[in-house]
């Protein structure tokens, strides 16, 4: 691993807590370049800043980060015996999760380090970064729905500028909270409330989704809410992953063909799209084994 101070501590702390994991973060970060190390750097100071207004540190995030782990371990034991996710509905996921601050905070805080430790996280990070610097000057208003810690919209402030208009909906307040708090590049309409039942005023030219269709019991109809949404030359980008066992994930995606079928039946026309497997294997091995896999597409009306 390339030297980073904030990374190459918080890798260390992993690591003398957790040294499997370790191992397997110092073989991926190995294979990262020097892009990654900067934006590392900088998510971690801005991490540094965000946690100390809270009254926390780079080590609560750290702990947060062990104790998602520990939770998912149990969650992917239970997917390998049953071939099934744990929880059964988004009212179960509500009242156990989105609900339970003490749940929820360290959760958001653990997925807010996944983002830049899990090497898939990190690249369809970069895939968004990437592409959405072409929609510069061509969106009027945004809409980030279910934004959690809020790094995506972070990215979209930066990237869109000043002159467009920014709008997050999610139904957590707990996501709510640290989003206000993480996201300080610009102005922001944060919406508490389920996004079916979001009535706005206007229709929006992008909308970002990121982890959401597998916390619903139809993401179909999600899919379908969010056209109603879209202004007519609008863009989705949307990410969901498959075979990721997790305390609130809802929906089983077993292979990218599945997601693929969801979203043309759903209305939407694939632009552009990227899958990147949680291990080092191709395609075959990985739906065969059951391999997370994080997909990531940007969408239009069909």
């Amino acid at each position: 691993m390339q030297e980073s101070s904030l990374l190459s501590q918080a890798v260390q702390d992993i690591k003398s807590v957790n040294p499997i994991h370790g191992k397997k973060l110092d073989k991926s970060l190995g294979e990262m370049d020097e892009r990654y190390f900067r934006k590392a750097e900088q998510f971690l100071s801005k991490y540094e800043s965000y946690a100390s207004t809270q009254g926390k540190d780079m080590r609560y995030g750290i702990e947060s980060y062990l104790t998602m782990l520990d939770g998912m371990l149990g969650e992917y034991v239970h997917f390998m015996r049953t071939d099934e996710y744990r929880c059964k509905s988004s009212a179960d996921a509500y009242a156990s999760v989105y609900s339970d601050p003490t749940v929820m905070e360290p959760y958001m805080h653990g997925l807010l380090f996944s983002q830049i430790l899990w090497k898939h996280h990190y690249k369809i990070y970069e895939f968004f970064t990437s592409s959405i610097a072409g929609y510069r000057g061509r969106v009027d208003n945004y809409l980030e729905i279910g934004g959690g810690h809020g790094l995506y919209l972070s990215e979209a402030i930066n990237t869109l500028g000043s002159d467009t208009r920014y709008t997050m909906v999610d139904i957590s307040e707990s996501s709510l909270q640290m989003a206000k708090t993480f996201v300080t590049d610009g102005d922001v309409n944060f919406v508490l409330s389920d996004i079916n039942d979001y009535e706005p005023n206007e229709k929006f030219d992008f909308i970002s989704m990121g982890e959401v269709l597998e916390h619903v019991d139809d993401p179909k109809a999600l899919l379908e809410t969010l056209a109603g949404l879209l202004s007519n030359d609008g863009t989705v980008f949307v990410t969901t992953p498959t075979n990721a066992p997790a305390i609130d994930h809802i929906y089983l995606f077993r292979n990218e063909a599945e997601i693929d079928k969801l979203i043309t039946d759903s209305g939407f026309r694939i632009k552009d799209k990227i899958g990147i497997f949680s291990e080092d294997v191709n395609k075959d091995v990985g739906e065969k084994n059951k391999i997370a896999m994080l997909y990531g597409a940007f969408l239009e009306r069909a």
